[in-house]
């Protein structure tokens, strides 16, 4: 069902580069619509909008304003939830509030020096005034999500935060509004599409426009983040979950192949990778997938994501394994080892390490307390996850004292003039002392 490879085959990097293949390029018949449908917004604003929710998800409304979903609806929600619910959507928002203050701690805050002529430098910090976060509502619902985006922006210090969830059919998930109201959000609109994107992109009579924009969706969600992109800012544009469990043979076989589901269970593109020196241990985790694999709900959509994007991969040794990891730069990396501290300082590139056997990457997914939006399709190379840093922006401050303009001016007007920039150079030479 799943293949297996081997570094030690004459073949291997052919078939290594095809299990590692993701056309991240998107259908030109998704591009056009996608285009289509923000261009329509864009001009008829609301109506457009309204028009889409109702032939996309089955929602017929009157206005706009039947589509926003009041302060009262979201406590309700909250209320109505089960207790174990509840206290579990608190427990988790507690956690990943409290790690990304940790992260305003570290990178967020302003900062000014004077040096030694008495020239003032230093960097402004501030947020963003508003922002709009996707929440998917088609296949399942993801209160996970809610948190992930809304509570970040909520320590950065946003000044308004947009929710935007389809509802198909008018189907509302009470766990997902719960979670706008634990997080923080201001507003919430049940709309989504391409035509949820467009309408926080450029502002509508009842949508704001945003800053920027964060969350993941489909093909067409995707499509229209790219297309707004230099309008408003993105976050990423996400391709198919990926995890990538790099183990030492010590870590149950059971435990490992059921982490390769949790990812292969989203959809049928997701990439779920062991890489692993112990021939006898891959032939373990394999039988074990084969014996649990029929009693998973989702066992078809997990079988077609084995099937053509999974591997289990022998390795020379655990050096070797950390090595490829580091190529294919995985959103999640699972070091499964008795020692993972080991291996960690070998690994460079992952949207998440999870270090150790207890460390399931449906913990991070949940209640760890970092961000679960993180970096796919090899952008872990230079892209981070989803954090407090997203939701803010830097000013330089300059402020240079008379002996500073002294000691500067001689320098930016050498630079200057040896750029042909004569009035650059002259602005500098003017505060010069005569």
């Amino acid at each position: 069902m799943i293949r297996q490879l081997d570094t030690r085959d004459a073949g291997f990097e052919a078939d290594f580069e095809r299990v590692r293949h993701w056309s991240a390029e998107t259908d030109a018949e998704i591009e056009g619509r996608v285009a289509a449908i923000l261009a329509d917004v864009q001009q008829r604003g609301d109506a457009a909008v309204l028009e889409y929710t109702a032939r996309f998800d089955g929602v017929q409304a009157a206005s706009m304003a039947a589509l926003e979903l009041g302060a009262a609806e979201l406590r309700n929600a909250l209320d109505t939830i089960t207790p174990a619910q509840r206290r579990a959507l608190e427990a988790a928002a507690a956690r990943v509030r409290a790690y990304h203050e940790r992260q305003l701690d570290a990178c967020g805050r302003s900062w000014q020096y004077r040096d030694d002529d008495g020239t003032l430098l230093g960097q402004k910090v501030t947020p963003l005034d508003r922002v709009g976060i996707y929440v998917p509502g088609g296949k399942a619902a993801y209160p996970s999500s809610v948190l992930m985006s809304a509570i970040p922006a909520h320590v950065a210090g946003v000044g308004e935060i947009v929710m935007v969830v389809p509802t198909p059919k008018g189907e509302r998930n009470p766990l997902v509004l719960a979670a706008a109201q634990v997080a923080g959000v201001h507003r919430v609109f049940t709309i989504g599409g391409a035509q949820a994107v467009g309408a926080l992109a450029c502002g509508t009579a009842t949508v704001p426009r945003v800053d920027k924009i964060t969350g993941p969706g489909n093909a067409y969600v995707a499509s229209a983040k790219r297309r707004v992109f230099g309008q408003v800012g993105i976050d990423m544009i996400a391709g198919p979950s990926e995890i990538l469990v790099l183990a030492d043979g010590t870590t149950p076989a059971d435990w490992v192949a059921m982490d390769l589901f949790s990812q292969a269970e989203h959809d049928e593109l997701a990439q779920s990778i062991l890489l692993c020196p112990d021939a006898a241990y891959i032939a373990e985790v394999r039988a074990a997938i084969e014996r649990l694999l029929p009693g998973m709900p989702r066992r078809d959509v997990i079988r077609a994501s084995l099937q053509g994007r999974g591997a289990l991969i022998r390795t020379r040794s655990m050096e070797e394994a950390c090595d490829i990891s580091n190529r294919i730069a995985p959103e999640h990396l699972e070091v499964s080892s008795r020692d993972p501290h080991r291996w960690e300082p070998l690994l460079k590139h992952a949207g998440a390490i999870f270090l150790g056997a207890f460390t399931s990457e449906s913990l991070g997914d949940y209640c760890a307390g970092p961000n679960h939006v993180l970096p796919t399709s090899g952008t872990a190379r230079f892209s981070s996850p989803l954090g407090v840093y997203d939701f803010q922006k830097r000013s330089s401050i300059i402020e240079v004292s008379e002996a500073g303009a002294n000691i500067l001016g001689p320098i930016a007007a050498e630079l200057a003039y040896g750029e042909g920039l004569q009035a650059h150079a002259q602005a500098a030479e003017l505060r010069l002392k005569r």
